[in-house]
């Protein structure tokens, strides 16, 4: 049995009241806070870290802002962000992919300075270093949350609360439903992502290029990588020459994304099987396993692929990209068949097209399946099922573990935490539910605002 105390009870002193209160500064909670934000409207952030950000910062790609067919399906404020990226010189534009649909490079630190700028000029409140500890509840209804920090514990109360913390921490105190992983529990692995410097990128470009079947590509043509921004994924014959000579790899393809800076590359190599980001035991195991992976990789590289010969370790990213935790079951669970039937929803917030990307739970490789164009994401699936005054956007939100697979990368995220932060807003003027908000001026917002919703469905 384990040990237990008990704490005393205390009074909690009421640091901030607010109209909307975002939980999570990462590329769904800077949205949701910068929708929410107009005249006579209070909004405040609260981040764990001590930037901004979330994934965005760790040298991944912005996958999805375009649709299979070519078409941008990712616009307004997540297209506005971009924007402000290219101002100066920290993203490039979105470049068509076979594998990936799409893919926007971007310079991890710089998000942080853009991140800053626009909650700033949108007029949000923003408070780092405080963890959310638990939420405060009158009956079925979350009015705010109990946070913790280095002041000790103290309360925010909210009209509205929108989580977006990626791991459903607000939800998931708050009593709502909540599932990981598939039938089985399994969850896809994360990774921690490193750059190298002093890569010679055209020699790369050149072997794949001039030599695809020793340089093999899963799916993506030569053509692709003749010029611009690229990601590879392959490479397999390679690691398993890298194996049979004593390298330790634990995936099955060579995933590698150009930076901004020319001589740069990001390797998304690490895997860490059975990782529970919600578990501090298992995120810090994870964290320590990925990191002794690092060297071998980097040996590989520099040992077996073109380009590497020279190159070095420049940085290791701040934390692991985490794929898969919890999502919510919400008003509608987006599932696999909605997206590879590529369906209209009526109540429509968003429009996504990336494919079911599924790293395995086990093993080193990974599934992915196509829908033909694009899909839609319903409003419902931001709305908890059984909990008022609270809305979920982003990785969390309630979908399948196949649909999540989808859904999960960033560019959707963005597009969710929109509609979440642009629905608080109208209900707290509305003054109603957030549940109960008026999808149809949510949607007309939503375009006028110059965000993307199919024209079937108007």
């Amino acid at each position: 049995m384990d040990k237990t105390i008990i704490e005393p009870q205390r009074t909690v002193r009421v640091k901030r009241e607010t109209d909307v209160l975002v939980v999570g500064g990462g590329p769904a909670g800077i949205m949701a806070a910068c929708a929410a934000a107009r005249k006579g409207l209070k909004v405040l952030l609260i981040e764990s870290r001590g930037y901004l950000g979330g994934n965005l910062t760790i040298g991944l790609p912005i996958l999805g802002f375009l649709g299979r067919k070519g078409n941008q399906v990712i616009k307004g404020l997540p297209q506005k962000f971009i924007d402000r990226l290219r101002a100066r010189g920290a993203a490039c534009e979105h470049k068509p992919c076979r594998l990936h649909v799409s893919l926007t490079i971007i310079d991890p630190e710089a998000v942080k300075t853009v991140a800053l700028e626009m909650l700033e000029a949108a007029g949000v409140d923003i408070l780092m270093y405080v963890f959310c500890a638990d939420v405060i509840k009158e009956g079925d209804a979350v009015k705010g949350v109990i946070i913790e920090s280095k002041e000790g514990r103290e309360a925010i109360l909210a009209k509205t609360v929108i989580d977006c913390t990626g791991d459903g921490d607000v939800a998931f105190r708050a009593g709502v439903e909540c599932r990981k992983g598939d039938a089985d529990g399994g969850m896809q692995p994360p990774t921690l992502m490193f750059s190298m410097k002093g890569v010679d990128v055209q020699a790369l470009r050149d072997a794949i290029v001039n030599h695809s079947d020793e340089y093999d590509m899963d799916v993506m043509p030569p053509e692709q990588f003749r010029d611009g921004k690229f990601i590879t994924v392959g490479f397999r014959n390679r690691i398993l020459k890298a194996r049979a000579a004593g390298y330790s790899i634990p995936v099955a393809r060579t995933i590698l994304i150009t930076g901004i800076a020319d001589d740069e590359i990001w390797v998304n190599m690490t895997r860490v099987n059975g990782t529970d980001s919600t578990v501090p035991d298992s995120y810090t195991a994870g964290e320590i396993q990925a990191l002794k992976q690092i060297p071998d990789i980097s040996r590989y590289l520099k040992d077996f692929i073109p380009g590497f010969g020279n190159a070095w370790i420049d940085r290791v990213a701040p934390f692991m990209g985490i794929r898969e935790s919890r999502v919510i079951v919400g008003k509608y669970v987006l599932t696999a068949e909605d997206i590879l039937s590529c369906r209209h929803f009526d109540d429509a917030v968003g429009v996504a097209s990336y494919p079911v990307d599924i790293h395995h739970s086990t093993g080193d490789d990974c599934t992915m399946h196509w829908c033909e164009d694009c899909y839609d994401l319903p409003f419902r699936m931001l709305v908890p099922e059984k909990v008022c005054n609270l809305l979920v956007a982003g990785r969390c939100s309630s979908m399948t573990h196949e649909a999540m697979a989808s859904a999960r990368v960033m560019s959707t995220c963005m597009a969710l935490g929109e509609a979440a932060g642009r629905a608080a807003g109208i209900s707290v003027l509305d003054n109603v539910p957030v549940s109960e908000t008026d999808v149809r001026k949510l949607r007309r917002e939503l375009l006028s605002t110059g965000a993307y919703l199919r024209s079937g469905n108007e």
